[in-house]
């Protein structure tokens, strides 16, 4: 898959999880489970409850998500 086969969507962090893994919450309502892409973890970017993010989602699996952006 390149990176032009995934869905960019915006969503809001609502829970942090164990593992660098989120629940975050989408404009259509739905709360998918993501994880942080590895440029993100390399910089030690950190997120918190309420921050912005930019997900890519596949279009196989829409349940989970890559946090690859913190607005």
């Amino acid at each position: 898959m390149s990176s032009g086969d995934f869905i960019e969507v915006d969503g809001v962090i609502t829970e942090l999880l164990p593992a660098t893994t989120f629940r975050v919450k989408l404009p259509d309502g739905r709360e998918i489970i993501a994880y942080l892409c590895g440029k993100m973890r390399k910089n030690n970017i950190k997120l918190i409850v309420g921050d912005k993010v930019k997900l890519e989602i596949s279009p196989y699996d829409l349940e989970k998500g890559r946090i690859v952006y913190r607005a």
